[in-house]
C-alpha cells in the first residue's frame, strides 16, 4: 500500500551499429509506445525508461519521451527516466565524439554516454521523474567516492531540481571498489551535496537504491534510519 509501481522498459540502445533496440527507427519507437499502452492498461502507475547508452545528441530519445509523456499524461500516470550522471566537462564532448567509438561493445574504450547540462534539462522537461545513475564510481577511497556523490547531487539539483523530481542513485550491489563505494558512504555524499545548496529544490527529491534485489536487511535499516525523516517505510 502506498507504493507506486511503474513498468520498467529498457534495452541496449543501438548506437553506431552496436546494440539491440534501434530508437532511430520510427517503427521501433511506435512499438515501444504500444508496449507502454499495454502496461498502462494492465494497471501500472507509470512508465520507467532505462535505455542505454544515451548520448547527448540523441534526438530520437527525446522524441520518444515527448510521445510517451503525451500518453502518460492522458492517463494520469507518471513518466520516469533513468539516465547516466552528468559529464564532468561539457566542452570535452566534441573531442570524445571525434576520437572515441560509441556504444556498448566499443572496446577497449568507448565514449562515455553521459548527458550534458542542456541534454539533462531537455530530459527533465519531458519527464515527471529522473533517476541519476550516480553509482559505479570506480574511485579507490571512501572520501573520493563521497565527494563524487556530493558533487553530482549539488550540480544535478541546481540544474533540474526545480524542473522535475530527482532521485540520486546509490548502490546496494557490490561495485568494483566495494571498500570505497557503499550505501552509507553514498548517503553521506548525497547529504553533503544537499547541504551545499542555497535552498531546497522546488520539486521533490530523494535517493534510488540500486538494486532492490541486492539490498540486504542492514542496508534497508541504515537507509530508513539515516534518510527517511521519521523512520517510516
Amino acid at each position: 500500500p502506498g507504493v507506486r509501481v511503474q513498468a520498467y522498459l529498457g534495452q541496449i540502445r543501438k548506437v553506431d551499429g552496436r546494440g539491440i533496440t534501434d530508437l532511430d527507427d520510427p517503427a521501433v519507437r511506435e512499438r515501444v509506445l504500444r508496449t507502454d499502452a499495454i502496461m498502462l492498461d494492465l494497471g501500472f502507475d507509470g512508465i520507467h525508461y532505462d535505455f542505454e547508452p544515451i548520448y547527448p545528441d540523441d534526438t530520437a530519445f527525446l522524441e520518444l519521451l515527448d510521445r510517451t509523456r503525451e500518453l502518460t499524461r492522458s492517463r494520469g500516470r507518471i513518466l520516469s527516466v533513468a539516465i547516466e550522471q552528468l559529464t564532468l566537462l561539457d566542452e570535452a564532448q566534441p573531442v570524445y565524439r571525434a576520437l572515441i567509438p560509441r556504444g556498448w561493445g566499443a572496446e577497449p574504450v568507448h565514449y562515455p554516454p553521459r548527458p550534458t547540462e542542456k541534454y539533462l534539462r531537455d530530459i527533465a522537461d519531458r519527464s515527471d521523474q529522473v533517476a541519476i545513475m550516480t553509482y559505479d564510481v570506480s574511485l579507490p577511497t571512501r572520501s573520493l567516492a563521497g565527494w563524487h556523490y556530493a558533487w553530482h547531487t549539488e550540480r544535478t539539483l541546481r540544474l533540474i531540481g526545480d524542473r522535475t523530481t530527482v532521485f540520486m542513485g546509490i548502490p546496494t550491489y557490490r561495485p568494483l571498489f566495494d571498500w570505497a563505494e557503499d550505501l552509507p558512504g553514498a548517503l553521506r555524499g548525497v547529504r553533503r551535496g544537499l547541504d551545499a545548496l542555497d535552498r531546497p529544490p522546488a520539486r521533490p527529491f530523494g535517493v534510488a537504491l540500486f538494486a532492490e534485489w541486492t539490498a540486504i536487511p542492514p542496508e534497508w535499516a541504515h537507509y530508513r534510519a539515516n534518510w527517511l525523516p521519521d523512520g517510516s517505510e
